[in-house]
């Protein structure tokens, strides 16, 4: 791809005209201003700059260029984005042929899955297949909606379609729809054959993979998923987000269930907001990407031994990074199929076990009382357990919270509890609405308003106040201000929240004061260090030399 390609996009769109399809925007000051996208709120806290081509929301933390909000936005990678702005700047992506060669192939592997998935709805009807979705509670619309179809019990019949289509077998087999018999070389087959056909979509609603239920009690394996390929990385998919991406920014929560038959139920019961993972187990890829949408996780596994350490194990991940986490429990063990599918007033019963879901820490508190009778074994089964979820906690208040609700499961004191807390292995991460928040600080107060200086003369270039700014922050520490290229947008969209739209030059003269005595304050105080150091040492004549400098800085800051 050429290399200013981006730049003729940037050149040909304002981020605001990006913006303004999701966003209703005014103009506050300097930036404009809106409901977030990203995360419920009632007062605007998104704001973009039309100099600089950016958005920041100080609610969540999100934040970044045009490509960056269609990404998140739309839920395609940079990639889809760039497609996306070209078409609407009316910018032709012009590729370099090593790059237009790999572009090519995965477009030929994209659409051999789309003809692959055609050709599996077209061989549903009539079929057992057929007979199984129905009796699985599927309806005619999910089973359109949701592309489901079937792989007829035959060798070659998905593979001779699509080769006299004009797909090579190479580009089948990159594909992962048909294998090389072990042992014949250059005999190939169907992977899929006799299985009700699950296509598995990216965020974008492109068909990546298939998952295959097996229709016969003689398959070893009871579903089948696609290989790993170019298209398909079963760490970064969720099976359907790409239809549950809005339903998630509403209802403020993803449902995370256990397999495809579920999602599609919850779907169909009006729960839109269910994604379910396709052949793996939870991994931080895909925390991150739900947490695009929300921040706020439901999990509704399966309740067995394995089900329930999956759980914990899930649970600790997601809130490692940030999330908030709830467990509903369906009642007897089923899972949201069977309890929709077998129940006469199924989706009434699990639209009740939702309402009544808990946070993961009580969640678990509960679940350990019914199993561990004896007091010495529940406080054992807690530590392993219960403990590391509320350490992995990220609000300090709601940490808080779950030890009290510890302490009184266990019969133990919330000291105790903390205590035991505290000795938990900390491995848990900053989630980026934290990490985005201290962007606004640094480690001392000479470097927190350093920082928002430097934001001030990013804010406002070539400006009276601007030019005042770098002038005494070069007098105060007697360098030239730094660059302030690496600063977060977040520090620049709050300097323009402070200052408005045109600042006077004095407007920052408070702040420089107060920079400039922080700085002094902190040489005085590495003064001191630097004094006891050569006190303890006997070194008469860096004593002097010290003390001489810790007079100079105590005068200067009796001057504030």
């Amino acid at each position: 791809m050429a290399r200013d390609t981006v730049g003729e996009i940037k050149d040909k769109l304002m981020i605001e005209d990006v913006v303004a399809p999701y966003v209703k925007l005014r103009r506050t000051g300097r930036s404009l201003t809106g409901l977030c996208p990203f995360h419920k709120e009632k007062t605007p806290s998104f704001h973009v700059s039309s100099e600089r081509g950016t958005f920041h929301c100080f609610g969540c933390g999100e934040g970044g260029d045009m490509f960056t909000f269609i990404e998140k936005v739309e839920g395609v990678d940079f990639k889809g984005a760039m497609q996306l702005l070209a078409n609407k700047a009316g910018v032709e992506i012009v590729y370099n042929p090593v790059a237009k060669d790999a572009s090519d192939k995965l477009e030929r592997l994209r659409e051999a899955l789309a003809k692959a998935q055609a050709w599996y709805m077209s061989q549903l009807a009539g079929t057992e297949a057929l007979a199984y979705a129905k009796k699985r509670g599927l309806s005619d619309v999910s089973i359109k909606e949701w592309g489901i179809g079937f792989a007829p019990d035959s060798w070659r019949g998905l593979l001779e379609n699509l080769t006299g289509a004009g797909f090579s077998v190479q580009e089948l087999l990159a594909a992962g729809l048909v294998k090389e018999a072990d042992g014949k070389p250059g005999t190939y087959y169907d992977r899929f054959r006799n299985r009700l056909m699950f296509p598995i979509r990216d965020t974008a609603g492109r068909t990546v993979a298939f998952t295959g239920r097996a229709l016969s009690a003689e398959e070893q394996a009871k579903y089948l998923n696609s290989p790993e390929t170019e298209l398909y990385h079963k760490s970064d998919l969720l099976y359907g987000l790409d239809r549950a991406k809005d339903a998630i920014r509403s209802r403020q929560f993803t449902m995370l269930v256990e397999g495809q038959m579920d999602v599609i139920h919850c779907h169909q019961a009006g729960f839109e907001n269910a994604v379910a993972l396709s052949g793996t187990a939870l991994t931080g890829r895909h925390v991150s990407i739900m947490k695009r949408y929300s921040d706020n996780l439901m999990l509704v596994l399966d309740m067995d031994q394995a089900g329930l350490a999956a759980t914990a194990k899930s649970a600790l991940m997601a809130l490692k990074e940030g999330l908030r986490v709830k467990v509903a429990r369906l009642l007897g063990g089923k899972d949201p199929a069977d309890l929709m599918t077998e129940q006469m007033d199924g989706a009434k019963e699990f639209a009740r076990c939702v309402k009544d879901s808990r946070p993961v820490v009580d969640f678990f508190l509960g679940v350990l009382s019914e199993r561990e009778p004896d007091a010495e074994r529940l406080i054992a089964a807690a530590e392993r357990v219960v403990l590391p979820l509320i350490r992995a906690v990220q609000s300090p208040l709601e940490r808080e919270h779950f030890m009290l609700n510890a302490g009184r499961a266990l019969g133990l004191s919330t000291e105790a509890v903390r205590e035991a807390v505290g000795r938990v292995p900390d491995g848990a991460r900053e989630p980026a609405a934290s990490r985005t928040a201290d962007a606004l600080s640094a480690r001392t107060p000479a470097e927190q308003r350093g920082n928002f200086l430097q934001a001030v003369i990013k804010a406002y270039p070539d400006s009276p106040l601007a030019k005042r700014v770098a002038a005494e922050y070069s007098r105060i520490t007697g360098v030239h201000p730094l660059s302030s290229e690496a600063l977060p947008e977040a520090v620049v969209f709050q300097a323009e929240q402070t200052f408005g739209e045109e600042p006077s030059e004095e407007a920052a003269d408070e702040l420089l004061s107060a920079f400039e005595e922080a700085v002094i304050r902190e040489a005085y105080q590495q003064a001191i260090k630097e004094l006891r150091r050569a006190e303890a040492t006997g070194d008469a004549a860096e004593v002097a030399r010290t003390q001489e400098v810790c007079a100079e800085l105590g005068a200067r800051l009796a001057r504030f």
